[in-house]
């Protein structure tokens, strides 16, 4: 009878973890907005990918969650769509998704009335969710209350930090811009213009950041140095890395001359390490090669990791005898910063790839000393110096 009792309750397990965990419906999103019409009733409709770890949480976390449910189907009609599906992939295009999980909250003309991005928990989620109720918190009427006023900072505000909630930092432009030309360039220099400035301008062309790099110091005044170096500096990331993400050679080398154009150390290795990457997923090894061997002393030369790095690559992808001994160099002062049993097998690696036996003989057996104190595998410096003793 133990037995029996036991077998069944090893069967009820998968049961009742099936009854906890979140199965999407298939309804139409057509057949959605016909319900939302009829019901009076706003749409809620989240956009997953089943791949998506941020998405299968709040399935698991907060979907599953009675209460979450029951105030969602009270108060909305839902659909939950998945991007990688014909209607999913639709509504991800309309509604220019570019993060997952998204939550739209639509009006049965497809209005978007609030939006979110991101994995919350479940009170959160419940908060954002009744908000999204509430008309007066809502992107129509928090939009018409800016336009009707653009030089309002507060009723600015009070759009920009809705709309971002759902959207990503390119889609804050428009209103940021529309704001901040009400504003004059003295009046730029003030705390809450910083604060749009930081927020919401991502064009490292537009009138407001190239006031920004004329006026450092003024801005730092009312905001601090380190805020305004951080602006600096995600402003060059956001116009490069997309480009190096998608390997798009041809814009990064357009776009790369203006981020260059800045002229300052911070955004000048921001660039340079931007140019090593790229060089190194597209296989360019003479532009790698130029890029180092004319900014490598100016902007990484007290970093000894980032400086083996680039000996290692040397090691692998440069053949040009001069280049060589260049990097060598440049790892020899990583030596200098940091002595190190990997730095010392590099040197003796590029030595020895320029056929220069006795200067790798002398670090591969600096490198044998540290690896013996240590107590590590000798194992690859054992077999370099065999190597360099047979010849």
């Amino acid at each position: 009878m133990r037995f029996i009792y036991l077998f069944l309750f090893f069967l009820s397990i998968p049961a009742i973890h099936a009854q906890n965990q979140f199965v999407p419906e298939d309804t139409a999103y057509k057949t959605g907005l016909e319900t939302a019409r009829t019901a009076n009733k706003p749409l809620f409709v989240m956009l997953y990918a089943d791949w998506c770890p941020h998405c299968n949480l709040m399935k698991k976390e907060v979907f599953s969650d009675p209460a979450v449910m029951d105030f969602l189907k009270k108060n909305y009609v839902c659909l939950w769509k998945n991007i990688e599906k014909e209607e999913g992939k639709m509504l991800k295009d309309k509604f220019n998704t570019k993060s997952l999980p998204t939550f739209l909250f639509l009006d049965a003309n497809e209005t978007l009335l609030y939006a979110l991005k991101g994995e919350m928990k479940t009170a959160a989620f419940l908060t954002e969710a009744t908000y999204a109720l509430n008309p007066k918190m809502q992107l129509p009427y928090l939009e018409k209350e800016f336009l009707a006023d653009a030089s309002n900072a507060t009723k600015f505000f009070a759009y920009l930090n809705t709309l971002k909630k759902g959207k990503d930092r390119t889609d804050l432009s428009p209103p940021t811009h529309l704001y901040l030309n009400t504003q004059s360039d003295a009046q730029l220099i003030s705390e809450t213009n910083w604060r749009v400035i930081a927020n919401g301008v991502t064009d490292i062309n537009s009138r407001e950041f190239q006031y920004v790099l004329k006026h450092q110091k003024e801005f730092a005044a009312v905001a601090s140095q380190n805020r305004v170096d951080r602006k600096l500096e995600s402003i060059v990331s956001e116009l490069l890395r997309p480009l190096v993400d998608n390997l798009d050679t041809v814009n990064y080398y357009k776009q790369r001359e203006i981020a260059k154009s800045i002229r300052l150390q911070k955004t000048d290795s921001l660039v340079f390490k931007f140019d090593l990457t790229l060089a190194e997923r597209t296989e360019k090894w003479q532009f790698y090669k130029k890029v180092t061997l004319e900014d490598i002393q100016k902007l990484v030369w007290n970093d000894a990791s980032f400086l083996k790095d680039i000996g290692q690559t040397y090691l692998k992808h440069i053949t040009d005898t001069d280049a060589l001994k260049k990097s060598i160099l440049w790892v020899k002062h990583s030596l200098e910063l940091n002595d190190s049993y990997d730095g010392n097998l590099l040197t003796a690696r590029l030595y020895t790839k320029i056929k220069d036996k006795k200067s790798a003989l002398k670090y591969a057996e600096k490198a044998k000393v540290i690896c013996t104190e240590m107590t590590w595998n000798t194992k690859d410096v054992d077999v370099l110096l065999a190597e360099l003793l047979s010849k």
